[in-house]
């Protein structure tokens, strides 16, 4: 799934930045994918091995930087898809501007709040690297994962906009 049609919602094909937003929150997904499998595949071979008395080394931060890597880059698509769970029984009674305007109030807060965690999130990788913090057992970067981490916050900040210019442009939500 990708965007929905821009304007009045009549087909109006999107232009390239929300094609472009839409095709780095894919990416990020497809990354979200691959670590989700990869941290499956470990963690059934570390199951195995162990009853053989031969577990995988380290396999708790692998598995620890891969949940972090599947929640955070899987936060643009579920945002663009509109995949998060709101109860919307209320909202519904409100008039079609209210509504827009709750819209636009949320993203918004949504904005500010990824937009904090985003920069937060490369502030605290640079210093980790600066730093040179590593994991103890395979001594791997945790600013790596924490600059990809902030990286896709701010890609979801990227989506939040195109919603917001949507209302404003198209008055409408969808």
């Amino acid at each position: 799934m990708s965007l929905p049609p821009a304007g009045d919602g009549k087909g109006v094909k999107p232009n390239i930045i929300e094609v472009s937003i839409d095709r780095l929150s894919k990416v990020l997904e497809l990354i979200a994918r691959t670590a989700l499998l990869g941290v499956m595949l470990l963690t059934t071979a570390d199951v195995i091995l162990r009853a053989f008395g031969r577990p995988i080394i380290g396999t708790y931060e692998l598995v620890s930087f891969g949940a972090g890597i599947i929640i955070g880059f899987s936060l643009p698509l579920t945002t663009l898809q509109r995949g998060h769970v709101y109860v919307d029984f209320l909202y519904q009674k409100f008039p079609q501007g209210a509504q827009s305007i709750l819209h636009i109030v949320t993203r918004l807060m949504g904005l500010a709040l990824f937009l904090c965690i985003g920069l937060n999130l490369m502030k605290m990788a640079s210093d980790w690297r600066k730093a040179g913090e590593v994991s103890s057992t395979l001594q791997i970067p945790f600013y790596l994962v924490a600059y990809g981490i902030g990286f896709a916050c701010l890609a979801v900040c990227f989506v939040l906009i195109v919603f917001i210019i949507r209302i404003l442009v198209g008055g409408k939500y969808e």
